[in-house]
């Protein structure tokens, strides 16, 4: 890798560490289901002005309706849940369980799309499990009470993620592929469209909410053009400059990052049974994501 490919690398990281916080600035402050929308929305409004700049024409080739469906899987459901847990979670938390999206992929796989499972990834997902157990229940924390929902709606982000994946390879890839920024205005576009009626209630019958907050607007700004359409830029050009397997190494530097921000921004801290947990979940992706996680065995 040469030395921008690694300047890329952890500027990602930062980046989608980052969203982490700003999630957690803004869900308590205007809502889960706000939240979640106007990100992805000005996701989508990120990603047009990068079409129009680039000149990309807007054929989908009669791929449309199921990377809308996508989005709602891909982007409108994790991000909600992502939302729900900003209420309720330290930003690192949220972060390392983020990290497990591989170890529900695999077990996915497995079970829903004829994947093989070596014993590599056997034990990478039995690892993953017990460091989710080790993070809930291990340790002082001041979010005792609210941990099993928060890791819950991370958990049900992360099986959006696994199943996206492989419906993006059933659907996109083996029906003769499409460019990847249309799959990600597309799938934009869809989670938008997943989330409007929800938007559209919570403005209607939800609490009354102050909007003329600075620092909520910044954040949905940045969680959306920064950490959605910057991001998404800058992680196609790791996969077609480095590939997608060392690219996947930014699971393991987001979470520090996310710490980090949250430390630093909110003045956050973590508990033992988190630190023991995210080595513990580190390494179960580490085994699920290596070359040799794929042998058989």
């Amino acid at each position: 890798m040469r030395a921008i490919d690694y300047i890329r690398l952890l500027a990602l990281a930062a980046i989608w560490g980052a969203s982490f916080l700003f999630m957690r600035i803004a869900s308590p402050a205007i809502g889960p289901i706000n939240t979640a929308f106007f990100r992805v929305f000005f996701g989508l409004i990120g990603l047009a002005i990068i079409i129009l700049f680039i000149h990309k024409s807007l054929q989908f080739r009669g791929k449309l309706r199921k990377i809308l469906i996508l989005g709602a899987i891909n982007s409108g459901i994790p991000f909600l849940m992502y939302s729900i847990a900003a209420t309720l979670l330290p930003a690192g938390y949220s972060a390392i369980l983020n990290a497990t999206t591989p170890l529900m992929g695999a077990m996915i796989g497995f079970y829903f799309f004829s994947e093989g499972l070596s014993l590599r990834k056997l034990v990478g997902i039995v690892l993953g499990i017990a460091g989710i157990i080790v993070i809930t229940s291990v340790g002082e924390s001041n979010i005792a009470g609210n941990i099993f929902i928060g890791v819950s709606a991370c958990i049900i982000a992360t099986i959006g993620y696994g199943f996206a994946g492989f419906l993006t390879r059933r659907w996109i890839t083996h029906q003769g592929g499409l460019d990847s920024t249309l799959v990600a205005f597309g799938s934009q576009l869809g989670a938008t469209i997943f989330l409007a009626p929800f938007l559209l209630w919570n403005l209607s019958s939800g609490p009354s909410i102050d909007w003329l907050q600075g620092d909520v607007w910044i954040s949905l700004l940045a969680v959306g053009f920064v950490c959605t359409s910057l991001a998404y830029i800058l992680y196609f050009r790791l996969i077609a400059d480095i590939g997608p397997l060392r690219s996947l190494t930014v699971t393991f530097l987001v979470p520090p990052f996310a710490v980090l921000w949250g430390f630093l921004v909110l003045d956050e801290t973590i508990s033992s049974g988190f630190l023991v947990g995210s080595l513990i979940v580190l390494l179960s992706v580490w085994l699920i994501v290596s070359p040799d996680a794929n042998k058989t065995a």
